[in-house]
């Protein structure tokens, strides 16, 4: 099954001009990766594609409002998790159990959280990360080189805003700049 999601994968990047670079030596079967840029629906399409050329079942956040009949089985397929944005509903606890219970398990997200533009990214993932004990790992969606690449891994320490600016290093010395509102500390 993993040959033929990954042979799919390969075509859909071929097909649009794009090459998918391998897995980093820093990679972990249990990681957050998050993914700049999130300016269309396509974005999402790339990603899963990727994670099929490395064989990578990822799974993604998805507002609960989506799981509707039959759209359910296909976001269960490809590993969406359903959540209510609407109430406390322990996101980041219940992710961080996920991660404990399994000896792989990938959670991708985007934290710009919409394709619109934004001016500050949204921080679950950071959240999530550091309860989980697992790392953040930076892909990105070079458009100019179209190419699919990793950037670094940031081992979520005791101090946010710190790795927040790592985060935001690794992306502006790749060429994109990230949102900065919220952030504290001089860029």
């Amino acid at each position: 099954m993993k040959s033929i999601a990954k042979l799919v994968g390969t075509l859909f990047y071929r097909l649009r001009g794009w090459k998918c670079e391998p897995l980093p030596d820093y990679w972990e079967d249990r990681a957050v990766v998050i993914g700049f840029p999130h300016h269309s629906n396509m974005d999402t399409f790339m990603a899963f594609a990727g994670f099929m050329i490395l064989k990578i079942k990822g799974h993604i956040l998805i507002k609960a409002q989506w799981f509707f009949w039959p759209m359910s089985i296909i976001f269960k397929i490809v590993g969406g998790i359903p959540v209510d944005r609407d109430k406390q509903s322990g996101v980041v606890r219940r992710v961080a159990l996920e991660f404990r219970s399994r000896e792989s398990f990938v959670l991708a997200i985007v934290p710009e959280g919409t394709r619109k533009k934004v001016s500050k990214i949204k921080t679950g993932f950071w959240y999530i990360a550091k309860a989980a004990d697992v790392p953040v790992i930076c892909w990105y969606l070079d458009q100019k080189s179209k190419t699919t690449r990793w950037l670094g891994r940031i081992d979520p320490g005791e101090d946010m805003q710190e790795d927040l600016w790592k985060i935001h290093a690794l992306y502006s010395e790749a060429g994109y700049e990230i949102p900065t509102g919220g952030f504290s500390g001089i860029d």
